[in-house]
């Protein structure tokens, strides 16, 4: 036992790993490609299809996936699980890397291995200041926070990146006949460190170089541009204005109302995700008092406190559990059995961390549900093994001899009631679906901590117990050994006066009673499957975090987009002020974080975010009256329709998939794309409760095509030479970088943001025709407005559509719904006979979750009957034992009933897991039986017998496993919704399966025994009759 304790509690400090979320190897590759300024479907036709084909006949590639939109592409593949990654993404770089026909301004495509980043907590900086002095403010905490021991991954994120502009006038263009690509080659000639060499000299070497590159406005607006026809220097700052300033990035960040910047804070390694963030947090403190008054720092989405909550579940239900299971085992037993019982499930966890590090297993919030999980069920083994050593020291066996006979007694039994509960949970570790590699974090804990409990139950516990002595009859009882005498007086006479007339007459009326029992399940199914009992894949558990995200018209301008995330922020802040407690001051919201634009330049798309209390901290009245749910429904309100927008979609949920309802539709027509998914819309809005009702097809930015007209024909311009000026001019030429600190800052030469921001200025942009002409645009070429999609999504080489929405699911359910759109969209397909329709998302991973769990029962019941077979060598009474399951079964479903909860997956899950529990104690009281018949007795008086014997440990693990799982039930974190369907799975089946084992097992005994009588009798009668007939065919001679 010490050995076990030492070695867990080292490999617990200094092995594994605390992060939030386990550590997964992704099974995408994906591949990135930049054109500037191309279109959505010109960066289709002219990259994304061409990586498609370059990859297409690849061995082990599952699926392509591809976005493409304004200026950028990411193909996206999926690597089968029987192929190796590395091996893979070498192969698919290669083919990418060989295409030599890419458009001449595409940037080398960057091909990955997608790696999931751990962040762990994020720092706001914060104020009413300009944009420069946040972002300065961000840099130097970012720097900081890189000096802190421990922390070696941070980024500064929601800002725009630095760019030196140096914008031209066309009158100044047109006054010193220079183009924007002389005045770069100027620059560039000028602004540079160069080395030449070195000269050999008698006194040594001498390096030749020159030192001039300019790094901020004043250095550059020196440079020498033109020298004039006089003689007159005609330098950078005669021509431009030079500023120091950021990209033209549409983008905009607030917290709280204010200018902000976010800071980023990553775990890497087998760094501690709680000391991160406290080190985070406790440098907030400490430096908010050296920081400028308009300044403020915070932090936002500390994700530890996750973590901490799921540790203090699972602390606070081992506490709780563990008290609750030692009142009752001491009130069966004695309270020093009870301890020892109970230190089972400490050694059983130190067992399981020894484990962790060789099975590659974290301590994360995953991980911390299976050791909350397993709570209930860990010490079975141990009260069944205790509560038969303490029988037979209550014989007046001694203390080695009770231990010795009494843990053999039930070794077996023990020992494949185990084997059992690892059978059941061995299907969790291949799931299908998103969430199947999460759900395998659960045996890789569960089943070290029964392994190491059946260790502990075997030898540890006997050794411990073979020093006890019962009390003399001469000991003076204390207070509680009275109260306790009283319940197990009480107690036996409840098994005497009770449970042994009840089974007596059960068994007589045997037939009668299983036929109840049948109907009784046949009722359940029927409640379950007429659709009384609702089903939803995945528990709707409400986010301490609400988003919005308004979509407006690609192209929109980013001051109409921010003055409606402006409206959504406003709405939040009124929420805010609204459930503020008036004596501490505090809000139930936290925070709230807005962005308007992306940094990729979609100045179309807002987000508004808010981060509450944790449920469990809403201790004042203010508080405590308001949850997620409500909220949102009062943000929504206050928001209102917003004019114009093409989506705008609600969050506040947690461990959500896909969406409710996703409908994907396939083929090359984007116009039979756009009508089949307005059609499935327009289904989808006849449902009550389906709402939030939006799909990816959202018109592009408005193009302008270029004709050449006669006069550029005349002048032989060509097409190429034009786009190329009127890209310089508008998205303007990147002359060089140079090093500022931690920052690569680009300068560009472009014309002043005045001159290119409306078709007029368009049309009056100089073309170069010839040398030192130039003329408008408009003299020689035409432009036309034409639109476009503002992306293109594609799925294994077709593009592809997506209509989704979300739901009520109190007014409709997700599963009848799904059923419901695959009928329609059978009735559609005529319609649009090129298209393909299909459904993803939840219903998606539901199909795929489902067919591992049938799998996976199937599984389960030939394993169990295995293993069940081996210890009776029979080939019924694993039936016996097994007939048990389906009646554990009907008290989960009763459970949720009683609760008012929807069965979802994680409720099917602890079905699953129930049925390799619910077997154990069916197991050792068949065993009984089985060893009452050994020593003589009649069959009816074995079953009598070994019921009454079994009555008690019976009992108590079904109590005990309740207890342990009672505080989960009640629990009001918010990491614990997750396990609380599971936990009344496992726990109101147990207990219903207690009832049942007492006595169905016995009747079902008795059935089997007279079923094998009857085969007697009948295979006696056969062979009697077969006898006679050929005695009657044969008769004697005379």
């Amino acid at each position: 036992m010490l050995a076990i304790v030492i070695f867990g509690v080292f490999s617990l400090k200094t092995r594994i790993p605390l992060e939030i979320f386990p550590s997964f190897e992704s099974d995408f590759i994906s591949t990135n490609v930049t054109l500037t300024g191309a279109t959505a479907q010109d960066i289709e036709q002219s990259v994304t299809l061409l990586i498609e084909e370059a990859v297409a006949d690849l061995e082990g590639i599952e699926s392509i996936t591809s976005f493409s939109t304004e200026g950028r592409t990411t193909v996206t593949m999926k690597v089968d699980d029987s192929y190796d990654k590395r091996d893979l993404l070498a192969d698919i770089k290669s083919r990418i890397d060989a295409i030599d026909d890419f458009p001449e301004d595409a940037k080398q495509p960057i091909t990955q291995l997608n790696q999931r980043r751990h962040e762990v907590i994020s720092v706001t900086v914060a104020g009413d200041v300009s944009e420069l002095q946040i972002r300065r403010h961000a840099e130097k905490i970012r720097d900081d926070l890189l000096l802190i021991k421990g922390i070696t991954q941070v980024e500064l994120n929601l800002v725009r990146d630095y760019q030196l502009n140096i914008n031209v006038p066309q009158h100044k263009l047109r006054q010193y006949q220079l183009s924007l690509s002389d005045i770069s080659r100027a620059i560039a000639n000028s602004s540079v460190d160069a080395s030449a060499g070195n000269l050999r000299t008698v006194a040594g070497d001498i390096l030749i170089s020159t030192k001039g590159q300019a790094f901020n406005a004043e250095q550059f607006s020196n440079i020498v541009i033109k020298t004039s026809t006089n003689g007159a220097l005609i330098r950078l700052a005669d021509i431009a204005t030079i500023e120091n300033g950021f990209k033209e990035t549409p983008l905009r960040t607030r917290f709280n109302g204010e200018r902000a910047a976010l800071i980023e804070v990553y775990r890497v390694g087998d760094q501690n995700a709680l000391t991160l963030a406290a080190e985070v947090r406790n440098y907030i403190q400490e430096q908010q008092p050296l920081m400028p008054v308009s300044i403020k720092l915070s932090y936002w989405n500390d994700r530890s406190k996750v973590l901490q909550s799921r540790l203090k579940t699972l602390i606070d239900n081992a506490i709780q559990g563990g008290i609750l299971v030692i009142v009752l085992l001491s009130l069966f037993l004695r309270p020093s059995i009870a301890f020892f019982v109970f230190l089972g499930i400490p050694i059983s966890f130190m067992g399981a961390f020894i484990v962790m590090p060789f099975l590659g297993i974290t301590l994360n919030i995953i991980s911390l549900f299976g050791f909350i999980l397993v709570l209930g069920i860990v010490v079975d083994d141990a009260i069944v093994t205790g509560e038969n050593i303490y029988s037979h020291m209550q014989k007046a066996e001694s203390g080695i001899d009770a231990a010795i006979f009494g843990t053999k007694e039930v070794a077996i039994a023990v020992t494949f009631g185990v084997l059992t509960t690892v059978a059941a949970f061995l299907p969790f570790a291949f799931i299908e679906g998103a969430r199947g590699a999460i759900f395998a974090q659960i045996p890789a804990i569960v089943i070290p901590v029964l392994l190491f409990s059946l260790i502990e139950s075997k030898f540890i516990l006997p050794a411990h117990l073979k020093f006890l002595r019962l009390r003399h009859a001469d000991h003076k009882p204390n207070l509680f050994s009275r109260y306790q005498q009283k319940f197990a007086d009480g107690f036996e006479g409840l098994i005497l006066q009770l449970y042994r007339p009840l089974l007596r007459q059960a068994l007589y009326h045997r037939y009668t009673v299983f036929v109840g029992f049948i109907a009784v399940l046949a009722l359940i199914l029927v409640f379950v499957f007429s659709g009384w009992m609702r089903f939803t894949f995945f528990p709707k558990v409400p986010s301490e975090t609400a988003k919005a995200t308004l979509s407006m018209p690609a192209g929109t301008n980013f001051s109409v987009t921010d003055l409606q995330v402006q409206k959504m922020l406003d709405a939040a802040l009124f929420l805010q002020d609204k459930y503020r407690d008036a004596d501490s001051g505090e809000s139930v919201i936290l925070n709230i974080l807005s962005s308007t634009g992306t940094s990729t330049g979609a100045s179309h798309e807002g987000r508004v975010k808010f981060e509450t209390l944790a449920p469990e901290d809403r201790n004042l009245a203010t508080h405590s009256s308001v949850n997620m749910h409500q909220l949102v429904k009062e943000w929504r309100q206050l928001i209102g329709p917003i004019k114009g927008a093409q989506s705008l979609n609600y969050r506040a949920e947690i461990g959500r998939g896909g969406d409710p309802v996703n409908v994907q539709i396939s083929g090359e027509s984007y116009r039979q794309l756009r009508l089949a998914a307005l059609d499935i819309r327009r289904q989808l809005k006849r449902y009550p409760g389906v709402f939030d009702i939006s799909d990816n097809l959202s018109d592009g930015k408005d193009e302008l095509q270029i004709e050449l007209k006669p006069l550029g024909q005349v002048l032989n311009i060509s097409r190429a030479d034009i786009i190329n000026q009127i890209r310089q001019s508008m998205l303007g030429i990147e002359v060089q970088r140079f090093q500022q600190g931690r920052e690569e800052i680009p300068v560009v030469v472009r014309l002043p943001l005045a001159q290119r921001n409306s078709i007029a200025d368009l049309n009056s942009i100089e073309i170069n025709v010839s040398q030192g002409r130039s003329i408008p645009l408009s003299q020689i070429a035409q432009l036309t407005i034409i639109a476009g999609p503002s992306a293109v999504y594609r799925t294994d080489h077709l593009r592809t559509a997506n209509v989704v929405a979300d739901i009520n699911k109190t007014q409709v359910n997700a599963t009848i719904l799904n059923r419901d759109i695959l009928d329609f969209l059978a009735d559609l397909q005529p319609k649009y006979p090129q298209l393909s329709f299909s459904l993803k998302g939840e219903a998606e991973e539901q199909s795929d979750s489902f067919g591992s769990l049938q799998w996976g029962m199937v599984f389960v019941f030939f394993a169990i009957y295995a293993l069940l077979a081996i210890p009776f060598q029979s080939f019924f009474q694993p039936l016996i034992v097994m007939s048990v399951i389906p009646f554990g079964a009907i008290g989960a479903i009763f459970g949720h009933w009683l609760l008012g909860m929807d069965l979802t997956i994680m409720s099917l899950l602890g079905l699953l897991a129930l049925t390799g529990v619910v077997v154990n104690d069916s197991l050792v009281l068949v065993s009984f039986i089985n060893q009452q018949v050994a020593k003589g007795l009649s069959i009816n008086d074995a079953v009598v017998q070994a019921g009454i014997a079994r009555f008690r440990p019976v009992i108590l693990t079904s109590i005990t496993t309740f207890a342990g799982l009672l505080p989960l039930l009640f629990e009001q974190a918010t990491q614990a919704q997750f396990l609380i369907p599971m936990a009344v799975s496992l726990s109101f089946g147990i207990i219903f399966a207690t009832v049942i084992t007492l006595l169905l097992i016995p009747i079902n005994y008795l059935i089997i025994e007279d079923l094998k009588i009857l085969v007697s009798r009948y295979t006696l009668w056969t062979k009697y009759s077969s006898k006679e007939t050929l005695n009657n065919s044969n008769p004697p001679e005379v």
